[in-house]
């Protein structure tokens, strides 16, 4: 409360017009929260008329309480009468025609200012009082800002789009995930303040952190490093065990905030999460903070844990067991990119652009499980020199795989090199629409093209300038160990469906001119999307002649019997074939198929005319895919801007092929593009998603 004798009898920060000047119109309109670089209008009212010219008025803006340092650029005093000063330096300037009694004034943050929460103190006639406190954020609009982007249509999608997709599946199976983002719900401001000062760099030398906070690099890495809870108090717990005892599947989530919004009440992290969810989250923190940010999804992506960019596969022959192997390929892996200058990498802004960030715990940098922000220009071109995780990113999308067979003895042979399984379709999705965009020409050169080759050499280099280079763990041979006189591939015979058998074909073809007496070693095995093996579902043996100038097709067929209680832990079926040709039996051919079943439809509908503040009808249908009766049934609805927090519902058995229909109310409490998700679940399948979006009326 301002006392009687005070200079300073009030002040107005104009928040609701500053936010939305500085596009951040849908936070709270109690709360200012600008951009840096672009100005903001305060008006002093005071116990006496100000005489400009006669009257040192000064401010003085800080972050961090305590800590903040002039020395560090955290803390600033200026006045409105100095000149304009540096590019570095905060600004003062007072509106034309202000009342000398209340005087308007424009303040504007440097483009490097530290964000986050600051004070506004001012200075006049011998008195200094704390007037107002606001939040900074970067600023993509402004072009002195290092996250500039100067497409605006692209600042909506990636700044200011509050709901996505993330494509998961494998690379020839590819679903969509709608994804709420949720970044500009009430509380997110504080959440996201709160992630940054609960990182170990804060904890350890908060003066110093704080001042790094202008670094949207530095920001990037410690938000990648924090959305995890594996060296700190971080976010959300990964787990892809049998087991999510204690919290939510991964599976369960739609959406960012209310995973968020639990961290924060409980001041514990949150269970359970795995790629897409941790890519989600990381992209709402980045977004609220004013950092253009996207998703990607990378299919058959390698995780390379001995770092020479060489991934082994092992598959068993007829009588072996399983083989894990150290190295994997995921069906498919998310992270972010996010858009900032990197001046610390190259003074000509060769690597500035989109940076690979990566809130998953897979491998410790720099002793923390954080990853990035990776240059994809520096992937792009191979230089695993630089910071920060560029190799691990670049084998991610290009690394070699050798396959081997694992015979009934335990002995392995190796089959094949393969330079292009890995890192394929790497998607996003499009500005302004839900389709995906494939941008795998972003992180590589065409496969097995020369300029492909010569990157990926380069990349193993430990002589960066000569370029000279070893190659994978076969002598860098990319081809087939033996010339391949079998061709072989799988084909759909109908889309596969959750609840359906499965049927594919397995298509042979040769050059030889004379028949082939085939042994064909046909294996269904469940896999989660990480490559972690689950169980076998079937596996047979059978012997085919294949003619010449012909094509043999061997039918394959899954029954929804053999696979649908594997699939609760499992996310792909993957049907391989090792062949042998009878005369020659030391050669062995492989083909595989991962299949991603397409999930049964979750319908949601909204009634028309929907009004914040106005109770609004809505329905979601759900039939049995299963020929018998679903137990455990719970139904999820979530959505920024209609629930505050997610709404279970228990729903009572389903017998087979029948259809539940669960109508509810809700009342919006935000305008605008608005979204109902709605997550099913029961005892023996994961999470199966719908949504509806719609508008909401003022």
């Amino acid at each position: 409360m301002t006392s009687l004798d005070s200079v300073f009898k009030g002040v107005d920060v104009y928040a609701e017009s500053n936010n939305k000047a500085h596009r951040t119109g849908e936070l709270p309109p109690d709360r200012l929260v600008v951009r840096r670089g672009q100005s903001f209008k305060v008006t002093l009212k005071l116990g006496k008329p100000f005489r400009r010219g006669v009257d040192s008025l000064a401010f003085i803006v800080y972050t961090g309480g305590k800590d903040a340092s002039e020395e560090k650029g955290t803390r600033c005093r200026f006045g409105v009468s100095e000149p304009t000063g540096g590019p570095s330096s905060w600004k003062a300037a007072l509106e034309a025609g202000s009342a000398p009694s209340a005087p308007a004034v424009l303040l504007t943050a440097p483009a490097d200012a530290p964000v986050g929460r600051y004070a506004l103190d001012a200075s006049l006639w011998d008195r200094e009082e704390t007037l107002a406190t606001f939040v900074l954020l970067f600023n993509p609009w402004f072009p002195g800002d290092s996250v500039f982007l100067s497409d605006e249509r692209e600042r909506r999608e990636y700044v200011l789009n509050e709901h996505g997709v993330i494509f998961r599946g494998s690379s020839n199976y590819i679903t969509p995930l709608t994804w709420d983002y949720g970044h500009f719900e009430d509380d997110m401001v504080d959440i996201c303040l709160q992630i940054l000062d609960k990182n170990l760099k804060y904890r350890e030398d908060p003066a110093t952190d704080l001042a790094a906070r202008g670094d949207p690099a530095y920001v990037g890495r410690l938000v990648s490093a924090m959305v995890n809870n594996t060296d700190d108090d971080g976010v959300l717990v990964g787990n892809w065990s049998d087991s999510f005892a204690g919290g939510q599947s991964p599976s369960h989530w739609s959406g960012s905030h209310d995973i968020l919004a639990k961290w924060k009440k409980s001041g514990r992290p949150v269970k359970y999460g795995q790629c897409w969810v941790f890519a989600g989250i990381v992209c709402s923190v980045m977004r609220l903070l004013g950092v253009p940010t996207r998703v990607v999804t990378n299919f058959a992506s390698a995780h390379d844990t001995d770092s020479n960019l060489t991934i082994d596969v092992y598959h068993a022959d007829e009588g072996a067991e399983h083989k894990e192997s150290p190295d994997s390929i995921w069906n498919y892996h998310v992270w972010v990119e996010s858009w900032m200058k990197r001046p610390d990498l190259e003074a000509g802004g060769e690597y500035d652009g989109w940076q690979v960030l990566d809130g998953t715990p897979q491998e410790p940098s720099d002793g923390l499980y954080q990853c990035g922000p990776a240059s994809v220009s520096a992937v792009f071109r191979g230089e695993t020199k630089l910071p920060y995780d560029v190799p691990f990113v670049f084998a991610e999308v290009n690394a070699d795989c050798v396959d081997w067979l694992v015979k009934a003895d335990g002995t392995l042979e190796a089959m094949t090199s393969n330079a292009k399984r890995v890192g394929k379709k790497i998607s996003t999705k499009a500005v302004g629409s839900d389709q995906r965009v494939t941008i795998t020409n972003s992180y590589k050169h065409q496969e097995g093209s020369e300029e492909e080759r010569a990157v990926f050499k380069y990349a193993i280099s430990d002589d960066k300038e000569s370029g000279e280079g070893g190659g994978s763990a076969l002598d860098g041979d990319p081809s087939p160990l033996k010339p391949l006189k079998l061709t072989m591939r799988f084909e759909d015979v109908s889309v596969p469906e959750y609840g359906q058998d499965v049927q594919v074909n397995l298509l042979l073809s040769s050059e030889s001119g004379v028949d082939r007496n085939l042994r064909i070693h046909v294996t269904v095995e469940a896999f989660r999307y990480n490559g972690t093996f689950v169980a076998e579902v079937q596996s047979r043996v059978r012997e085919e002649t294949l003619k010449p100038s012909a094509e043999l097709s061997v039918a394959v067929r899954i029954p929804v019997t053999s696979y649908y209680k594997h699939m609760l832990h499992a996310d792909s079926l993957n049907v391989s074939a090792l062949v042998t040709d009878k005369r020659h039996p030391e050669k062995t051919y492989l083909a595989e198929d991962k299949v991603v079943l397409r999930d049964p439809p979750v319908v949601v509908t909204v009634e028309s005319g929907v009004q914040r503040h106005r109770p609004a009808s809505a329905e979601v249908v759900f039939m049995n895919p299963l020929q018998e009766t679903l137990t455990g049934l719970t139904l999820t609805l979530a959505g920024a801007g209609i629930f505050r927090e997610e709404m279970p519902l228990s729903l009572p058995d389903l017998k087979a092929n029948t259809r539940t229909r669960v109508r509810f109310q809700f009342t919006p409490y935000k305008a605008g593009p608005k979204m109902i998700l709605a997550d099913i679940q029961s005892d023996i399948f994961k999470d199966f998603h719908g949504h509806v979006t719609f508008v909401v009326r003022p």
